[in-house]
C-alpha cells in the first residue's frame, strides 16, 4: 500500500548535526524542481513582503528567518520534522520497529517545497504551504501537478493508494482513480453528518497507525481497506468513477472526543 499524507503547517526543527543533503531524498527525478522552489523560497523569505507572500502573520517571523537559512539548516527524518494532530495520532515513535519500517516504506508526504518525500527522508524544517503563490511559479499546487504526476506514477504501480491528504495538497497530484481511496471523516452532530477538521486530521492519523499496527496483511483493495477500517470505526465505501477515486468515509459518533479516541486506541 502507498499512504499519502499532507505535511503539517508547523514543523519541528531537526535536533541533529546532520547537514541537509537534497540528493538523499526519495524521488530523485524531482531534484531539479526542488532546487528551483528552494531557491525561490529563500529569495522570497528575504523580501520585505515575505509575510504577505507566504501568507503568515508577524508571530511567525522566526520561521521566515529560518527559511532564509534553509541551505544551512540541519536535517532530520520527515516523521520527526512534521508535527500536529495527524502526526501525533499516528505516533511513529511508539510503533514497533517493524511497524516503523513499514511506515518508512509505505508513507509519502506531498510537500509544497519538496514535491514529495519519503517518511524517513532527512529534511530541514521550513514554512511553505501548497496554497502559496511564489513569484514566477504561481500557485504551487498547479506548478507541482505535472511534475509529481511524472515522478510518482511508477510508485503507484500495483499499489492501493490510501489518500489522507487535505484538499490543498490533493490538488497537487491525482493518483490513478481506480487504485486510490480518498479518506474523509465526518461526525454525527444533532443527527446530521458534519466535517470537523481537528477530528478528521486526528482520525486519519489513527487510521494510518491502525493499518501499520494491526495483525494480518496490508489491504490491497478498497474493499479490504474498508474491512480494516471497520475493525475500529463505522465506515462506508463509495466506488470510484472514471475520474474520482473511491471514497472511504469514517463516521464518528456524536459523543466522540479526543479522550474517547485515546480510550479506544
Amino acid at each position: 500500500m502507498l499512504i499519502l499524507l499532507p505535511p503539517s503547517e508547523g514543523k519541528r526543527a531537526a535536533l541533529t548535526d546532520r547537514d541537509f543533503d537534497p540528493s538523499t531524498l526519495s524521488f530523485p527525478a524531482l531534484a531539479g524542481h526542488r532546487r528551483s522552489v528552494l531557491d525561490a523560497l529563500v529569495a522570497a523569505s528575504h523580501g520585505d513582503d515575505a509575510h504577505e507572500v507566504l501568507g503568515v502573520g508577524a508571530s511567525l517571523a522566526e520561521e521566515i528567518e529560518r527559511n532564509r537559512r534553509l541551505h544551512r539548516e540541519p536535517a532530520g527524518p520527515a516523521h520527526t520534522v512534521y508535527t500536529g494532530v495527524l502526526y501525533e495520532a499516528l505516533g511513529y515513535a511508539t510503533l514497533a520497529p517493524e511497524q516503523q519500517a513499514a511506515a518508512d516504506q509505505s508513507i509519502v508526504v506531498v510537500s509544497a517545497l519538496w514535491g514529495a518525500v519519503g517518511f524517513a527522508d532527512p529534511i530541514p524544517a521550513y514554512r511553505l504551504s501548497m496554497s502559496v503563490k511564489l513569484p514566477e511559479f504561481g500557485k504551487l499546487a498547479a506548478w507541482w501537478k505535472p511534475r509529481l504526476t511524472a515522478a510518482l506514477a511508477p510508485r503507484t504501480e500495483g499499489e492501493l493508494v490510501i489518500d489522507c491528504r487535505s484538499s490543498t495538497y490533493a490538488a497537487a497530484w491525482a493518483p490513478p482513480a481506480a487504485r486510490t481511496v480518498a479518506v474523509s471523516v465526518v461526525q454525527i452532530r444533532a443527527g446530521a453528518r458534519k466535517v470537523v477538521s481537528h477530528f478528521a486530521k486526528h482520525t486519519r492519523g489513527e487510521l494510518v497507525r491502525h493499518l501499520l499496527a494491526r495483525s494480518g496483511e496490508a489491504p490491497t483493495s478498497p474493499e479490504e481497506l474498508l474491512a480494516a477500517a471497520s475493525e475500529k470505526w463505522e465506515a462506508e465505501l463509495t466506488p470510484a468513477t472514471a475520474r474520482r477515486p473511491h471514497q472511504l468515509v469514517i463516521v464518528l459518533p456524536e459523543d466522540h472526543t479526543f479522550a474517547h479516541a485515546a480510550a479506544t486506541a
